[in-house]
């Protein structure tokens, strides 16, 4: 069953028309937003090469973007910054993301299928499939929505924050990204909560 066909066997299973395919991008860095990103894919499209975005490459991925979000029905974006993740906890900032962007597609989907999260505060019906941007189009196309905006968040930050890189590990728990840390101590977009943070030994 190939990805496509995972999305129409949950249609006929549960008697729905409209799912939007649900994933995240930055849950695991120590620096900078998390992002999901909602999908409704149009019906009968497909797009080649579409999958699970980390094993996408980013010039491949840019490309995939700029189709999903020129023949999607629709596309959503929430965004929770390190402040949100640093108050409420990783976990709750994801789902917290995931909430916006459902809200932000504009359009009720009959059906959620997100990759391993349950949104709690939303009234849809869920399914959580455990690496679902693998078994879904609708979360392989979310995930490359979300990734991309990401990237490009941190993009942003390179530019104010120059001397951490992270325009080549994006926030991740990298030695260069660790060494940078240990210099500079960390900055306002880290991440002051997670225990690779606090356990670092810094220069103040």
């Amino acid at each position: 069953m190939d990805i496509y066909q995972y999305d129409d066997f949950q249609k006929q299973e549960n008697g729905i028309k409209t799912i939007a395919g649900i994933d995240e991008a930055g849950r695991g860095p120590i620096a900078g937003p998390v992002v999901s990103a909602a999908v409704i894919l149009p019906q009968g499209k497909r797009f080649p090469g579409l999958r699970d975005s980390k094993l996408v490459p980013e010039k491949e991925r840019e490309t995939l973007f700029f189709e999903i979000l020129a023949y999607s029905n629709a596309v959503g974006v929430g965004i929770c910054d390190v402040d949100v993740i640093d108050r409420l906890n990783i976990l709750r900032a994801v789902r917290l993301s995931m909430e916006i962007a459902v809200k932000d597609l504009g359009i009720k989907p009959d059906l959620l299928l997100i990759d391993a999260v349950r949104i709690p505060k939303v009234d849809i019906k869920q399914i959580t499939p455990i690496k679902g941007e693998s078994k879904s189009a609708h979360i392989a196309a979310a995930s490359i929505i979300a990734k991309v905006v990401r990237d490009r968040c941190m993009y942003y930050y390179h530019n104010i924050y120059p001397e951490y890189g992270f325009d080549r590990h994006k926030g991740y728990c990298t030695k260069e990204h660790i060494r940078m840390i240990q210099i500079h101590g960390p900055c306002l977009i880290h991440r002051k909560t997670f225990k690779k943070v606090l356990s670092l030994t810094l220069p103040f």
